[in-house]
């Protein structure tokens, strides 16, 4: 497992065997090589290579990819994680998506009708 920090430092998600996972176990991306597409097929940013989730301010005009089955909840994620990096500043056409854009990783249990 690697954490993915946000810029603050805060370690916000995981990645675990080519699926990105928030810090509750929830998978909330799929990775196809450093690039990240949501739940939903949409392309959302790439994996630096100090593991934070970033995309150009103007995002690029990528296809969707048809959605993958939804894997388990993943178990065993660490309550500690390594100190993040220390950051370098982004540049100004850079941005952080856990930080600028969080309502992009909306859960699997958010699109799911409730039950009556």
């Amino acid at each position: 497992m690697v954490p993915v920090y946000r810029s603050d430092g805060e370690p916000i998600a995981v990645i675990h065997l080519g699926g990105l996972y928030n810090i509750d176990g929830e998978w909330v991306g799929d990775l196809r090589g450093q690039e990240v597409y949501g739940i939903n097929g949409e392309y959302v940013g790439f994996i630096s290579q100090d593991h934070r989730l970033l995309r150009a301010r103007r995002p690029p005009d990528r296809p969707a990819i048809t959605p993958p089955a939804v894997p388990p909840r993943l178990r065993g994620i660490p309550v500690r994680f390594p100190l993040a990096p220390l950051f370098k500043q982004l540049p100004y056409d850079v941005i952080d998506v856990f930080e600028e854009n969080p309502e992009r990783f909306k859960y699997v249990s958010e699109l799911r009708p409730d039950m009556d």
